[in-house]
């Protein structure tokens, strides 16, 4: 199915943001009274949640954006792409949209921002999704490699022009193997315009420094804070994930204050919103309206 299909019925625009510029969104359900925001990872974009962004927003006010320096958002060259700096450009949005508070969804990178949002602005988030989330210890050596391959393939992607093979390297890493299927012409190429962009190009090197640095000594990645995250937070996981496995995801669950986890019966690796999004639509809504999910 193409993009355009699976976007049917939402709203694809910008809007500029005060300290972060053109910022772009995806946006549907406008006029529900609860909100819905959506974030992906590292060197992702809006298109991460082509098959969500409709579905959910059937019940929320669900805006899915690109971060600074990513997809078709400003290329900004003046900052260093901190978390901090991606939970500022989410509080932007919110402010923008008057969103006072709101339920929030973040895939790997997202889902660092999600739970550094959560700790930062306690009272701006409802509910958390950690979605395949990065920031919370790698607990197994095949975690450990499958990071350093992330950093290799995302280094192939900056500094020099990208080819339709690299991007499809990169992109079958999100996915699990039995799901590459999924990976249409449509969708490779979408990402390689993105990332063969001039703009792009200069912002990569300073989006990936924190994967660069991964085997650097002293490096320390991004870790949230769990056990300062307040709110009810549902830990989405798969069978298939890289980095961060099942074993880190059991291991990470404890130190949640309201935490839950829910492992996907499909199979799917890094991108079960996309693999999967039946199955990833139909919990994330029951988590959302009543703060619980069935295994």
């Amino acid at each position: 199915m193409s993009l355009w299909l699976d976007f049917m019925g939402a709203e694809i625009r910008y809007v500029d943001l005060p300290s972060f510029g053109k910022t772009r969104i995806a946006e549907a359900g406008k006029g529900h009274p609860e909100a819905l925001i959506l974030m992906h990872g590292i060197g992702g974009h809006l298109e991460a949640y082509a098959k969500n962004v409709v579905e959910l927003g059937k019940h929320y006010h669900v805006i899915a954006f690109d971060y600074v320096g990513h997809g078709l958002s400003e290329k900004r060259t003046d900052i260093t792409y901190q978390i901090a700096d991606y939970v500022e450009q989410l509080r932007e949005l919110m402010d923008l949209f008057g969103i006072d508070y709101a339920h929030i969804s973040g895939e790997s990178l997202g889902g660092v921002v999600t739970g550094v949002f959560a700790t930062t602005y306690p009272k701006r988030i409802k509910r958390a999704v950690l979605n395949t989330t990065g920031g919370i210890p790698i607990v197994t050596e095949k975690g450990r490699q499958d990071l350093r391959n992330l950093r290799d393939l995302s280094v192939k992607s900056s500094g020099k022009q990208p080819t339709f093979e690299s991007v499809l390297d990169r992109m079958k890493w999100l996915l699990f193997e039995g799901n590459w299927g999924l990976l249409s012409n449509e969708l490779v190429n979408s990402r390689l315009t993105i990332y063969g962009s001039e703009a792009f190009q200069k912002s990569a090197p300073l989006v990936y420094s924190r994967l660069t640095k991964v085997n650097q000594e002293g490096a320390k990645p991004d870790m949230i804070d769990l056990e300062k995250v307040a709110c009810e937070t549902l830990m989405f996981w798969t069978t298939n994930n890289p980095i961060h496995d099942i074993e880190a995801a059991k291991a990470a669950l404890p130190r949640l204050q309201k935490g839950q986890l829910y492992v996907m019966k499909k199979p799917a690796g890094h991108w079960p919103q996309y693999e999967c999004p039946e199955e990833f639509n139909e919990v994330v809504l029951q988590f959302l309206k009543d703060g619980r999910v069935a295994q």
